[in-house]
């Protein structure tokens, strides 16, 4: 097998010319990814919905964490069973451009780190600094669990800030296509 000077092409010493696909990689990654985080969008707006406010240790306004829950989730879901062609028609790039997953994946991921170490701030602060519950609802939509009961180290590394990692990535997400969208057409 021979690597030919053509970038991503491998020559097998016969006709055939096979060349790398990238690009499904990074297709089907961002697939299952926006899928990943638009059901746990979905499924950490669940709680709120449940307890519809009212059993929450503060006042808080619920309903707007449920809204935007919902939005960004459906959102994500949505991107992910959406055939390429019609979100290349509403970003107005071309069906392969590789801009067309990658950017918006870039930015799932850097919304889903930062998050990821927020919410483990946030879980891990003590109790003497006093953070205001709505700001961290709205940074951390799983911080309730921490004010209803005290999670384990585990629980957190491992199950509520991931939660919180895939919210922000969904946020990430919309906001990456979003810009898509509305920028002129190179």
């Amino acid at each position: 097998m021979v690597r030919s000077a053509q970038a991503g092409v491998v020559n097998l010493g016969t006709a055939v010319r096979i060349g790398l696909m990238p690009g499904r990689a990074i297709r089907t990654t961002s697939r299952i990814t926006f899928l990943f985080c638009g059901l746990i969008s979905l499924f950490t707006g669940v709680p709120y919905v449940m307890l519809r406010g009212v059993e929450l240790p503060v006042q808080s306004e619920w309903v707007i964490f449920v809204v935007a829950l919902a939005l960004v989730g459906v959102f994500s879901v949505t991107l992910a069973v959406l055939p390429r062609s019609w979100i290349a028609k509403a970003c107005k790039k071309d069906r392969d451009d590789e801009q067309l997953f990658s950017a918006p994946l870039n930015l799932l991921g850097g919304f889903a780190a930062i998050s990821y170490l927020l919410a483990l701030v946030a879980y891990l602060a003590p109790h003497r600094w006093n953070l205001d519950p709505q700001l961290m609802f709205s940074l951390c939509p799983m911080y309730f669990v921490k004010m209803t009961f005290d999670p384990s180290l585990v629980a957190i590394f491992f199950l509520l800030a991931p939660m919180n990692a895939a919210v922000y990535g969904s946020l990430g997400l919309t906001l990456g296509y979003t810009w898509l969208a509305l920028r002129k057409r190179t």
